[in-house]
């Protein structure tokens, strides 16, 4: 699976994968972070190489030592990669389906980001597929590659 195939793929069939992999760890270290706005759209790359070069590059996650099962995250924003905007990592049920998946809750912990839930799930070792919700309501997706041996 790489980001060009998800980015060909339609909101459903980016749904239907998400819901067909489990929670997969909760991730540690960084990842370099793909938007994936209106998938399956001649807009879809435009869209993804714009907010990289100048709002979003990824996430950093720090695993809890105590606690494998919960963490935080910096994102990397702007085009030099700020570290900013703090969430809360933790296993949970998905709004999507209901099944487990990992919770990016910035609720209390960010105030301009304090509607945003995003929810992970790992696709492949190290390659994560994500939902954005703003309140209740799903915005966008995105995808998360940690460095994997042989990529």
């Amino acid at each position: 699976m790489t980001i060009a195939e998800l980015k060909k793929m339609s909101q459903k069939e980016l749904d239907d994968l998400f819901r067909a992999k489990p929670a997969g760890p909760i991730p540690d270290g960084e990842a370099k972070g793909t938007a994936l706005v209106l998938p399956g759209t001649p807009v879809t790359n435009l869209i993804a190489d714009l907010v990289r070069l100048k709002v979003w590059k990824g996430k950093v996650f720090e695993r809890d030592k105590n606690d494998p099962n919960k963490g935080i995250l910096h994102n990397k924003i702007l085009p030099l990669g700020h570290l900013a905007i703090e969430a809360n990592v933790y296993k949970d049920k998905s709004w999507l389906d209901g099944a487990e998946c990992v919770v990016l809750d910035y609720s209390e912990t960010s105030l301009i980001a304090k509607k945003v839930r995003d929810e992970i799930r790992e696709i492949e070792p190290g390659f994560y597929l994500g939902k954005v919700y703003w309140g209740k309501k799903r915005t966008i997706d995105f995808a998360l590659e940690f460095q994997r041996s042989g990529k």
